[in-house]
């Protein structure tokens, strides 16, 4: 399993098992019980078994302590997930509940709702009241309901159930996971690049993360003056000499390099890849003095821009790019 590279937790996934809040004479609510909470294990199970994190360990999952028919035990679920970390909610429910009592009011939550698709209970009705009254309160859901119906004792988890319940867990773990991380935007724009330029209001509003900026002198500078880790170059340098091979030298004589600056652009490409991932990354390992730059930027991504310029003067970052996009390196495993 790779080391985690960022900062702050990774998004839990909380679990509301919600139902019918009437209890009375005929007992709805209790004879739903078990049900309920079945749905929520089954879903709790998928995921555990199925949606990963970026560093390769399963995802968290937790379950409300009870169902939630009131909004009394809404809150109480809500208190829970807080101290638990949770960013993503699934509820969960086979039968009619009380739409805005019991739903999840957490404007920060990416959020699911899976209404049973069986032959007693209103699932279906549950879902398409909750679904509204998240639009209405500006709070968008993504819904969930089976194709065929099922019978109300059936505690399978249907196909088309789990693709969509795995397709909203894994998207919803992968945006989370963007919240509050950096994109580190090395250099700018050049030759009229637009992919290049950097919308940081999007970045910051819609996917909830910062942008930082460093010129590419900066790579230049670490170099230089020798602010990077020794040995884990030596290490990423002896893994590349082994496993990437250069190819056919297909340049016209005139501006064909000699074997010694191949060489030597290798190891800068090399040096290049070490000191970008120090870059998102931090090393704890920099030489003494450089407490600063050890620290990094704590980039999700990253993107080497403004190539013409540099690559007119400099090895280009083709190395770098594609190492640091691998889920592996000189090191093994590692979250791209």
């Amino acid at each position: 399993m790779a080391e985690s590279r960022l900062i702050g937790a990774y998004p839990v996934i909380g679990i509301r098992p919600t139902i019918d809040g009437r209890r009375g004479p005929i007992k709805v609510r209790q004879s739903l019980e078990d049900q309920t909470m079945g749905m929520a294990k089954a879903a709790a199970k998928l995921f555990e078994e199925n949606i990963k994190y970026s560093n390769g360990e399963p995802v968290k999952v937790v379950i409300a302590d009870t169902t939630i028919g009131r909004v009394a035990e809404a809150a109480a679920c809500e208190e829970k997930f807080r101290r638990e970390g949770v960013a993503i909610t699934l509820t969960v429910t086979p039968c009619w509940c009380y739409g805005s009592e019991t739903m999840d009011m957490d404007p920060t939550t990416i959020k699911g709702v899976w209404g049973l698709n069986a032959t007693e209970r209103p699932g279906a009705v549950y879902l398409a009241s909750v679904l509204a009254t998240h639009a209405q309160k500006g709070l968008p859901a993504f819904g969930i309901y089976g194709h065929d119906v099922v019978e109300a004792d059936d505690s399978t988890i249907g196909d088309d159930i789990k693709e969509k319940l795995l397709r909203f867990g894994r998207a919803a773990v992968a945006a989370a996971t963007m919240r509050g991380k950096s994109y580190l935007q090395i250099g700018s724009i050049c030759m009229g690049i637009g992919g290049s330029i950097i919308d940081s209001d999007f970045m910051e509003s819609y996917l909830g993360m910062r942008v930082e900026s460093v010129d590419e002198v900066e790579i230049i500078r670490r170099m230089t003056e020798g602010i990077y880790d020794e040995a884990e170059f030596q290490k990423a340098l002896a893994w590349a000499k082994e496993k990437c091979k250069m190819g056919y030298d297909k340049n016209p004589d005139f501006v064909r390099k000699s074997d010694e600056e191949k060489e030597e652009q290798f190891e800068f490409a090399v040096k290049m890849a070490v000191i970008i991932k120090d870059l998102m990354n931090g090393n704890k390992n920099l030489p003494e003095g450089c407490e600063e730059e050890a620290v990094g930027h704590n980039a999700l991504a990253a993107g080497f821009q403004g190539q013409r310029q540099w690559t007119d003067f400099y090895p280009n970052g083709d190395f770098a790019e594609a190492v640091l996009n691998s889920s592996f390196d000189w090191n093994g495993a590692r979250e791209p």
